[in-house]
């Protein structure tokens, strides 16, 4: 049986996520506060250690913990034929030097890249990989620590079926109002959640509601290696307005070498992804993760001046 803790976690941290905007990043805290101390009530187990300098190195890995698969929410096989992703075998190895910070990346094929925030989510998360995998499509997760240590099976499935995990912090703050200090620990926090659902490290880094400085971007490229990866398309699904708007947003913005946002958070927004996935497949467009989008870049064109006919 599940432990009832995790219900009433979820529903506190998702909470303080449902708007997604930083007005009211302030009542999230609190909210988080509250499952904090829910957590130490409803459970035996001590409050967390402050984060220790080097608890994980960047060669270091914590190991995996080993968690059963959730089966209870797969989605019914799709009836009919869909369209499918073509299987590639693509580098993923982007090279530092490429850049700090990314809204989308110049590509000379029609690649395009989904990425899902704020997971994972008991029940939206899995019928969303479903969807994918039917449609042998690979996508970026951008997931928060507190979920991912709630949740660590779904992370583990997800990787399972070659995902990408991104690190979206571990407590969903505006980064940019942190010292340096307390975004690396929360950071680290993340990584280290992710390590042990799954086993693997994050590569890329999003921050939550895109709010990092210049300044800061450029110390955690320096100190994680994550390139900071904003987007190209923001359906602004967080305000719920419907599947078919969302869908109809998405397409609407939908780019060679874009990066599309959106949440597994939002039954709504999963509910768009047939038809969002099935219409750019359609078009042409080819699915990768946001590492294989960031490897495949290439430079863009400058463009010449003119030269005049020299004189006969």
């Amino acid at each position: 049986m599940d432990n009832p803790l995790n219900a009433l976690g979820y529903k506190l941290l998702t909470t303080s996520l449902e708007s997604d905007s930083p007005q009211e990043e302030k009542f999230g805290i609190l909210t988080r506060r509250g499952f904090l101390l829910a957590a130490a009530t409803l459970t035996s187990c001590a409050a967390a250690e402050p984060l220790k300098s080097g608890t994980l190195g960047r060669a270091g890995a914590a190991a995996a913990v080993k968690t059963t698969s959730n089966t209870a929410y797969r989605t019914p096989t799709t009836q009919g034929p869909v369209p499918r992703n073509p299987d590639m075998a693509l580098d993923s190895n982007f090279s530092k030097a490429n850049g700090i910070s990314f809204s989308r990346v110049h590509v000379s094929g029609n690649y395009i890249a989904m990425t899902y925030d704020d997971g994972p989510h008991p029940q939206n998360t899995p019928r969303l990989l479903d969807m994918l995998r039917a449609r042998n499509i690979k996508a970026t997760f951008y997931v928060i620590g507190q979920s991912v240590n709630l949740y660590p099976q779904i992370v583990r499935r997800t990787v399972e079926e070659g995902h990408e995990i991104g690190n979206h912090s571990n407590t969903h703050r505006l980064l940019s109002k942190l010292s340096d200090s307390e975004i690396s620990a929360d950071l680290a926090r993340c990584e280290e959640a992710i390590v042990r659902a799954a086993g693997v490290k994050p590569r890329t880094m999003r921050p939550p509601y895109g709010g990092l400085l210049q300044k800061q971007r450029e110390m955690v490229h320096a100190q994680f290696g994550y390139p900071i990866i904003l987007w190209s398309v923001d359906p602004l699904d967080w305000k719920r307005p419907g599947p078919s708007v969302v869908s109809s947003r998405i397409l609407a913005g939908a780019s060679a070498g874009g990066i599309v946002l959106s949440h597994d958070l939002h039954g709504q927004t999963v509910d768009s992804m047939p038809a969002t996935l099935d219409a750019l497949l359609r078009r042409g467009y080819q699915f990768v993760t946001v590492s294989q989008l960031l490897a495949m870049q290439t430079p863009v064109p400058t463009t010449q001046p003119a030269v005049a006919p020299a004189n006969s």
